[in-house]
């Protein structure tokens, strides 16, 4: 994981004490310092996800309101999302996107309008939020303005027992909203905003709550038995068994949502009357496919490609893998990459350079782990 920025430039987070409390390793992650592993270490902290229920501190991430008559259209000018036909408390993911159609981040919608007014909450990369800010506040028009929530905490509880813990301290919830939906309680006098969604592949949720209350929070979920705290890298082997991109590691400007496998972001509506940026070039890309593909990667033995290793077939150079790693659960290392379209089949046998040694790779479906979403009528 490479999102770092030196030790001077580096904030704390609301819950910087409480981590270095347990024993958190810290190191500096998009502006912040941030727990990588706890005492037991990044697989006993997988595994435990995968099993009973982890708590990630994720209040690095951007948290903002767009908000206003008018704040669907200026947002779909933005994304390529159909917003329009968004329902209060459901959530959708997105892509913010340059002229060409490239990346500059991937982010979560959730549609907070009431009787009251109009309104949708953005959760962003942490990484690019003041960049994402400043993007989409130049571009929004008179009546719809943005918000920052800097005073507020995220935290996700994720995993098998996810629900049940949940439901102990907010008694409802699991049976109230499923997968991409939203609610709202109060805890100690504040409302808590919950999102089922999470970036693990696992049933969860994520709540943002004021950052005064985080630690209260953080504390009563993490007295139940099946709650342990999880740092950034269990965060990272999770979501790559889960297919799931990172943000300037699979995800960049110089990708767009067709080749990163990510089309199913962007709406039949949106295909089909455009009016987001990009839009001429992603239809395009949609009917004649793009010239590169990101993929899965099945690896043999015990060595894992990493980010920037180039893959070969023959002697051919046909792509790279952005990201690497071992899976705890499959007990074999995984990759994603982006390679070229003759090459990408399911089942293709490239080669990975890995430490000046050529590796088998296999180009195999995402997600390498089953996601367990908890979906309307069931997981």
């Amino acid at each position: 994981m490479t999102e770092t920025t030196t030790a001077e430039q580096t904030q704390a987070l609301p819950l910087d004490a409480w981590h270095r409390a347990r024993a958190a390793r810290m190191v500096p992650f998009a502006g912040y310092w941030m727990p990588i592993q706890y005492r037991d270490g990044i697989i006993a902290e997988h595994e435990w996800t995968r099993s009973h229920a982890g708590l990630f501190d994720v209040s690095h991430m951007g948290q903002l309101i767009v908000s206003g008559p008018g704040a669907a259209a200026a947002l779909e000018a933005l994304l390529p999302a159909d917003l329009a036909s968004l329902a209060p408390g459901r959530m959708r993911y997105s892509l913010l996107l340059d002229e060409n159609g490239g990346i500059l981040d991937d982010l979560i919608v959730t549609n907070l309008s009431t009787g009251e007014g109009t309104a949708f909450y953005l959760v962003v990369n942490g990484a690019t939020k003041h960049d994402d800010i400043a993007y989409i506040a130049a571009r929004l028009p008179a009546g719809v303005s943005i918000a920052h929530l800097t005073d507020h905490a995220l935290l996700a509880l994720q995993g098998p027992e996810a629900a049940m813990v949940l439901d102990r301290l907010l008694p409802g919830v699991g049976d109230e909203i499923a997968f991409m939906q939203s609610t709202a309680r109060r805890f100690e006098g504040a409302r808590i905003g919950i999102g089922r969604s999470g970036y693990t592949g696992e049933d969860g949720f994520e709540l943002s709550l004021p950052a005064a209350l985080a630690q209260a929070l953080a504390e009563r979920l993490c007295a139940e038995a099946a709650v342990r705290p999880i740092g950034l890298g269990a965060r990272d082997s999770l979501r790559l068994e889960a297919g799931l991109p990172l943000y300037g590691h699979d995800l960049g400007p110089e990708t767009d949502p067709v080749s990163a496998g990510l089309a199913f972001a962007i709406s039949k509506a949106r295909r089909a009357g455009g009016g987001f940026p990009g839009a001429e070039r992603i239809v395009a890309l949609l009917a004649d496919k793009p010239p590169m593909r990101r993929v899965g990667l099945k690896l043999d033995g015990r060595m894992a490609a990493r980010e920037g290793s180039a893959l070969f077939r023959g002697e051919q150079e046909v792509g790279r893998v952005t990201s690497g790693g071992f899976s705890p659960t499959l007990g074999q290392p995984i990759a994603m990459a982006y390679v070229a379209r003759d090459h990408a089949a399911e089942g293709t046998v490239l080669e990975a350079q890995v430490r000046g040694r050529r590796l088998p790779a296999t180009v195999v479906r995402m997600p390498f782990v089953p996601h367990h979403y908890h979906r309307n009528g069931g997981a």
